[in-house]
């Protein structure tokens, strides 16, 4: 085991309510776990998302925290969070990194895996 890691999950869902094909506008939402699976406490400093749609339009997206926190996580610690993505096109996808911090000041990166954004019945 390392003495800092950062294990990452995401679950996207299409969000029909809040979308309007019509004006080529998809909105998903996405629920994300962060885990320490580290042996020293971390915390989530910033973020950095690369969101490309179906047209490999790409934005990145940088911030401090997640959802306006910065959590610290003990070794086996989770947090979870859900936040939402609009896209003008029904898929696409998304993934990134975290910048995190060890209890002795040692910065690292925790990647967070590419997943899929998609309206159902858009791919095969």
């Amino acid at each position: 085991m390392k003495p800092y890691e950062i294990t990452v999950q995401v679950q996207s869902q299409f969000m029909p309510e809040q979308s309007e094909p019509a004006q080529q506008h998809y909105f998903f939402a996405y629920t994300v776990r962060i885990t320490n699976t580290g042996q020293q406490p971390a915390q989530i400093i910033s973020r950095h998302w690369v969101i490309v749609d179906g047209n490999n339009q790409r934005q990145d997206v940088r911030g401090l925290g997640v959802v306006g926190q910065q959590p610290l996580l003990a070794p086996g610690e989770t947090f979870e969070y859900t936040s939402g993505c609009p896209l003008k096109t029904p898929v696409g996808s998304m993934h990134g990194t975290y910048l995190c911090v060890g209890d002795d000041g040692q910065a690292f990166e925790a990647t967070i895996p590419e997943f899929v954004l998609a309206m159902p019945r858009t791919l095969h």
